[in-house]
């Protein structure tokens, strides 16, 4: 009944381990090719660790069930030294040289695409800089041609965060004051989700966004069309309206408009984004209304003022004519 249990608690243990990965934000379903480096490197470690927890395990079988008497002091020296000592270390510098070589950064060319990502509490600054063209800024969703190489430029305005998105790279720490660059190649399409790694305050668990991997082709013609700003008609429709008599465009911009403010989210080409409130709610109309009048429900701590005094049409007012923004 030992015995079994030696083997029962580790397996079982890994299996609650792995109920916790889907296919949107998991480091095991990869897409891009430093996630699939990092997910072979860690195969190959827990194979490792996993040959010296056999070997510790049947030393300690074999102590237990052996007769007394049955080595002698020089041979169970002996025996610690190699198996103990010796076994593992060679086991572990072997996987030490085989993780070395793909520790390597991804090289970059000057053409390259540059994305940077700003964190803030409790949302994401994004800008896309091509080579050949104007910047564009978004927020809250990335988008990524498959098969380019991508050079992240990651920084924060107000506290530590940490940009992860497992299923493409490894994390990479976001500091006021600083830019860290991290370069990554997407190799399959698809909808993903990337999160804030560290802890940044009330709604930490709350920051996420939205990572749209695309062909080569589609993502030219989407960051094309999106760079091509078109005013916006000059017809006041009731949302419209709201949204300059309350004051929305002093933080936020919308590209055709008068509004350029950066304090909050750009909400150009808000009504194509996937999510609301960072990666954390559908973006419907009942939803985006709801987050107006009362941001700090949905998400504490953030810095967006709430709206009571607004009816419940009004906000779905505005919220109309946010979704149309595409």
């Amino acid at each position: 009944m030992r015995d079994r249990w030696i083997w029962t608690i580790p397996i079982a243990g890994m299996a609650l381990a792995l109920t916790g990965c889907n296919g949107e934000q998991s480091t095991l379903h990869v897409f891009g090719a430093e996630a699939r480096q990092v997910r072979q490197i860690a195969l190959i470690l827990a194979i490792g660790a996993a040959l010296i927890a056999v070997i510790v395990a049947s030393l300690y079988v074999r102590a237990v069930r052996a007769p007394e008497g049955r080595l002698s002091h020089e041979q169970g020296m002996r025996l610690v030294l190699w198996v103990g000592a010796i076994g593992p270390a060679l086991i572990l510098g072997a996987l030490l040289l085989y993780a070395l070589p793909t520790m390597r950064p991804r090289s970059t060319e000057a053409g390259d695409l540059i994305i940077r990502v700003e964190g803030e509490q409790f949302w994401w600054r994004v800008a896309y800089r091509p080579a050949d063209g104007p910047e564009l800024a978004s927020a809250n969703e990335v988008r990524v041609p498959v098969g380019r190489t991508v050079i992240f430029e990651l920084t924060a305005q107000d506290v530590i965060h940490s940009f992860w998105i497992p299923g493409l790279a490894g994390k990479m720490d976001m500091i006021p004051g600083r830019t860290n660059q991290l370069v990554v190649r997407a190799e399959k399409t698809g909808r993903y989700r990337g999160v804030c790694a560290e802890f940044c305050g009330l709604s930490h668990a709350l920051m996420a966004f939205d990572v749209i991997a695309m062909e080569p082709a589609a993502f030219d013609a989407w960051l094309a069309e999106a760079s091509a700003v078109v005013p916006l008609p000059a017809i006041a429709t009731p949302g419209r309206t709201l949204f300059d008599a309350q004051g929305c465009g002093a933080c936020h911009a919308i590209g055709g408009t008068p509004h350029k403010a950066t304090i909050g989210p750009d909400l150009s080409r808000f009504g194509e984004r996937m999510t609301l409130g960072a990666g954390i709610l559908p973006p419907t109309i009942e939803a985006v209304a709801d987050f107006i009048r009362a941001p700090q429900q949905a998400k504490p701590g953030v810095r967006m003022p709430a709206y009571p005094q607004l009816s419940d049409a009004d906000a779905r007012a505005i919220a109309l004519y946010l979704k149309g923004l595409q």
